[in-house]
C-alpha cells in the first residue's frame, strides 16, 4: 500500500511549508490537505494524531506531528518511499 503522504497544512504555518519543501527536495509526491479552506480536514487531522497542532503528516498510517525530521526520514525508509 506505497499512497502518498499527505501532509495537513495550512497557509500560515511556517513548519508546514518546511515540511512541504523538504518532501519535494527529497522527490517524494505527497497530498496537500489545507485544514484552513476545508474543516473537514482539520477534523480528520485532529482525529488522526489527536492533537491541534499541524503539520501532521500520514505517511502510510504512521503519524508524525510537526516538522520532526527524523521522524519523517525513518518513516520514508521504513515505509521504502525513498
Amino acid at each position: 500500500m506505497n499512497t502518498k503522504p499527505i501532509i495537513y497544512s495550512a497557509t500560515w504555518c511556517a513548519f508546514c511549508h518546511a515540511a512541504k519543501q523538504y518532501f519535494d527536495k527529497l522527490g517524494v509526491a505527497y497530498e496537500e490537505r489545507d485544514v484552513e479552506s476545508k474543516p473537514e480536514y482539520a477534523t480528520e487531522s485532529v482525529e488522526k494524531s489527536g492533537q491541534m497542532g499541524i503539520p501532521v503528516i500520514d505517511i502510510n498510517g504512521e503519524i508524525i506531528v510537526g516538522f520532526d525530521r527524523p521522524k519523517i526520514d525513518a518513516v520514508l525508509h521504513d515505509k521504502k518511499l525513498v
